[in-house]
């Protein structure tokens, strides 16, 4: 049975972040596996906020992967079905379970998840929030 790799505190996913906060991130000596995140820019003033987290996931089948958002926190896993192991000469691909955890600020979903190419894109987005007109009563002191 192989090791599911999981990473120290979770790294913290928001539009508002532009410096890691300290003690929200401690990489762990294996970056396994490796990912980016990018900000999605669109033309339209109007548009709403998104970010894609992109993983290296080579080797993993649709089937083999899961996203999932569970208190704040956005998990990816990884596990392989068990399989033949052919006699490598020279193994450079890795090949093992994995948990991955990224901490959502307030406000941020998943928009969607896709598969490509050996890379796993997780779309976020920040739904802009409709501007609320409130009307304060003002009583007079009689």
């Amino acid at each position: 049975m192989r090791n599911t790799r999981t990473t120290g505190n979770p790294l913290l996913i928001g539009l508002g972040i532009t410096e890691p906060v300290p003690g929200q991130i401690a990489r762990a000596s294996d970056g396994y596996p490796p990912y980016n995140i990018e900000r999605v820019r669109s033309d339209a003033a109007n548009e709403d906020d998104r970010l894609r987290i992109t993983l290296a996931v080579a080797g993993f089948g649709e089937d083999e992967l899961e996203v999932s958002v569970e208190a704040g926190h956005l998990i990816i896993r990884g596990r392989q079905a068990e399989r033949v192991e052919p006699e490598y000469l020279f193994r450079g691909i890795a090949a093992r379970h994995f948990q991955r955890v990224f901490r959502l600020e307030k406000g941020m979903d998943v928009l969607s998840a896709s598969l490509r190419n050996g890379l796993l894109s997780i779309d976020l987005i920040r739904p802009i929030s409709a501007q609320m007109v409130q009307k304060i009563n003002i009583s007079s002191a009689q």
